[in-house]
């Protein structure tokens, strides 16, 4: 798989008929290893061995429902009161970052009403704290560390 811009990790990787798998450790169950799902599962290893977050406050592709549609959010991140904290959209690397992700991720933000928002494709980054009251993005140079105050 493409290198990423992002800390190496080791994945428990195997293959099955051709087709590769990862382990996920949210999940606790190897998945189809898609480019997408390259950059998720980094993700997810970075915010839990650099950034501190507890597995147990993260979940993956959480359903939600969007004016009668069901969606579901790559990564969330809940704070440790149960509210949502992080939602990270995460796109294949070949994939541009659009503003078609930020309105996704924004559109899943109106139900969730996380403090902030992560945009990766494993390459380019894009973090977000949310200013609700003023209805804007506060572009951040990097992810907060995990805090039991947020």
């Amino acid at each position: 798989m493409q290198p990423l811009n992002l800390p190496t990790y080791k994945f428990r990787i195997k293959s099955n008929e051709n087709k590769l798998f990862i382990f996920d450790i949210l999940r606790k169950k190897y998945v189809s290893l898609t480019p997408e799902e390259w950059v998720r599962q980094h993700i997810i290893h970075f915010l839990i061995e650099e950034k501190n977050y507890p597995i147990s406050l993260m979940a993956v592709e959480k359903k939600l429902t969007i004016n009668t549609l069901t969606k579901r959010t790559d990564i969330l991140v809940f704070n440790t009161n149960g509210s949502p904290h992080i939602i990270v959209e995460c796109k294949a690397p070949t994939a541009k970052i659009t503003q078609d992700a930020f309105d996704q991720i924004a559109r899943y933000n109106l139900k969730l009403e996380a403090n902030y928002l992560i945009v990766s494709n494993g390459l380019e980054h894009f973090n977000c704290k949310m200013d609700l009251e003023n209805e804007q993005y506060i572009f951040l140079p990097d992810i907060p560390k995990y805090s039991k105050n947020e």
